[in-house]
């Protein structure tokens, strides 16, 4: 039953936007609840399990979604590497039943060493296409892997699966493991493609359509990188026709993760530090009672010392007929949300972003969409295109993102695919909760300071009609220098693009050469509104808005700008200090492993200063610079002590 539960004020073109739901909530399943996972070196893996009752198979469900959060142990640090962990179904019915192994979902830790003891985040991922494994009694198991020490750190994990019932727009009718295994990659004496043969089933008299699932993750180290660090492709083919090939590979500066304490900018065989792993997904046209075969191919290659490995699971999924020709879903709302996954983008002023997914048998032509924050004037946009069944759109929608201070819900609904009524309409409609942009006042300074390579480096801040107010183009900045941008911007959204095109920011560790620069916004007292993190990897987006009233936009006064670099050195470091307020700071120095003090420096009444330490009498190992203000600590970023010849 489908129940009208909320309507819209706003007189919409003479249609009143009424949001949809069903009378069946969704459902959260917890498997693992803050759990603290730690490494077990003698294995290199260590299994935590966890039961979870699912649905029975009489339930339909529509949706099932991962959600997997990180955070700090309560008795330990954050971990450091980045390791593969793997989420599997290990068993189905209860506690007799045979071992099935199946990976449902793969967790890339982040490197965490830096993190601060109050840190979170959380990633989610769509795991529809195993609502036929996730059905009655289910344990779980959450693999860990990695060798680092247990007994002071860790991290504190929660996997849970909400589960939306209702009819599912394809019917599952079987699921096939495919591939499952860690395959040597480069080594002559076991070929990958040995392993990787093609694998051929006999579909169901039932099916109509099938999708091919894929994770995939490149690992080891051999003298070419590979395979963590090198490309090669990928070919998947489906009845000896290629439908897929790509480079096994990915970007890592725009993750929204960051910092990181290791070498998290550095691009990897397709996956990042800090990931949740989606999978490669194949929609197959596929007729009842006919030999299906599936092959994958990876780029030919042979190391002269092997060590590579891909890490592959591949599942075929057999369904029935798409149950409505005509229905869209609602994915996400990226912007505006309070998501961690969306933080890079978030908070912003104009132009939502959302995605949704063509549900129906039919190619999305056109599709209606009513948006708005709640209590605000709701807008319409006619969307055209060119969405295939099964496929996903992320769409940037004009207008400004109205709000109230404080939290603030934004909504949106999907109407008329192709003109059509939607076969199912409770999955139309979204909301998210979100934050306003801040405000500040007109009169502003924008701090660049560069690094010694700005030729990667430009900066941009555009009003609501996308026009430029200030910009700096890659070629135009000067090596080591400060550029301090007076603006005075009329009432209205603007927004701050800082880009690097080497994909390491202003600062990263492990590029020494490069130095150090940092970005701040100040008012026209020089109080620092906003302090941007060096670290940043590809970009830097902020969201502000301009306003009169003064008193809208007062200078965060508790969150001082800290800087250190080096942060490998065979001594020498600088750290640097900004802060609106002059108050007692303390930098301390402690080791690791240890967690001893080595080191503490206490400045009385400081409100900006740079601060050199040579710390080359100490044994090269890592330590800790921490910087506290009024007992709390506002930086804690590793330093490296290396050898010295």
């Amino acid at each position: 039953m489908i129940q009208l539960i909320k309507c819209s004020k706003a007189l919409l073109t003479g249609v009143i936007l009424c949001l949809l739901t069903s009378d069946a909530a969704a459902q959260t399943i917890t498997t693992h609840d803050r759990i603290t996972v730690v490494t077990d070196p003698s294995q290199g893996i260590k299994s935590y399990l966890g039961w979870g009752k699912f649905p029975t198979t009489s339930t339909p469900i529509r949706k099932i979604k991962l959600v997997v959060k990180f955070g700090c142990p309560d008795t330990l640090r954050c971990a450091d590497w980045d390791y593969m962990d793997q989420i599997l179904i290990r068993r189905k019915g209860g506690q007799n039943e045979k071992d099935l192994s199946y990976e449902i979902g793969r967790m890339l830790t982040p490197y965490g060493g830096a993190f601060a003891k109050q840190w979170n985040f959380e990633w989610e991922t769509d795991l529809t296409d195993f609502s036929l494994l996730l059905r009655d009694s289910v344990e779980v198991e959450y693999r860990h892997a990695g060798y680092e020490p247990n007994n002071d750190r860790g991290w504190k994990i929660t996997v849970q699966f909400e589960i939306t019932p209702g009819p599912p727009a394809l019917p599952p009718i079987a699921i096939h493991r495919i591939y499952d295994g860690h395959y040597a990659y480069g080594d002559s004496s076991k070929p990958i493609e040995a392993s990787l043969k093609p694998v051929s089933i006999t579909s169901s008299p039932k099916t109509r359509n099938g999708r091919f699932l894929v994770y995939q993750t490149g690992h080891g180290m051999d003298p070419a990188g590979c395979g963590e660090f090198c490309s090669r492709y990928r070919a998947i083919y489906f009845n000896n026709t290629l439908i897929d090939k790509r480079d096994i590979w990915q970007k890592c500066g725009d993750n929204p993760l960051y910092p990181q304490a290791g070498t998290w900018v550095i691009d990897r065989a397709y996956w990042c530090p800090g990931e949740l792993k989606h999978t490669d997904k194949y929609d197959l046209t596929v007729l009842p009672n006919r030999k299906l075969e599936l092959d994958i191919n990876m780029e030919p290659y042979q190391s002269t010392k092997p060590s590579a490995t891909e890490v592959i699971s591949a599942y075929l999924v057999e369904y029935g007929a798409y149950r409505s020709s005509h229905d869209v879903a609602m994915e996400d709302i990226l912007v505006p949300s309070k998501k961690d996954i969306h933080s890079r983008i978030n908070p912003a002023g104009t132009n939502p972003v959302i995605s949704f997914r063509n549900l129906g048998g039919q190619v999305l032509r056109s599709l209606t969409i009513f948006y708005g924050t709640k209590g605000k004037t709701q807008s319409t946009f006619q969307w055209k295109g060119e969405l295939k069944p099964g496929q996903t759109a992320i769409v940037s929608l004009p207008g400004i993102i109205e709000s109230s201070n404080g939290e603030n819900e934004f909504q949106v609904a999907l109407k008329n695919p192709n003109g059509k009524k939607d076969g199912y309409q409770p999955d139309n409609t979204l909301n998210s909760q979100f934050r306003p942009v801040p405000k500040h006042g007109p009169n502003l300074v924008f701090q660049f300071k560069t690094n010694r390579q700005p030729e990667h480096n430009s900066y941009t801040i555009r009003n609501a009609k996308n026009e430029a107010v200030l910009e700096r183009k890659t070629g135009t900045l000067k090596a080591d220098s400060l550029y301090q941008e007076k603006l005075q911007l009329p009432a209205g959204m603007y927004s701050l693009q800082v880009r690097d095109t080497a994909g390491d920011g202003l600062e990263f560790w492990f590029n020494r050469r490069g130095g150090r620069g940092y970005t701040r916004l100040l008012d026209d007292q020089r109080r620092m509104l906003h302090h941007f993190e060096s670290d940043f990897g590809t970009s830097l987006f902020y969201a502000f808005e301009v306003v009169e009233d003064s008193t809208q936009h007062q200078p965060n006064q508790d969150q001082p700008s800290v800087g250190l670099y080096p942060t490998m050195s065979a001594g020498p470091t600088t750290l640097d200090y900004f802060s609106n307020t002059a108050e007692k700071v303390t930098v301390r120095l402690i080791s690791d492993p240890g967690n001893q003090l080595v080191e503490e420096h206490i400045y009385e009444n400081l409100k900006e200063g740079i601060f050199q330490y040579d710390m080359s009498y100490l044994p090269a190992q890592r330590y800790y610079v921490q910087v506290w203000v009024k007992g709390k600590m506002v930086f804690n970023k590793r330093l490296r002590i290396v050898f010295r010849q």
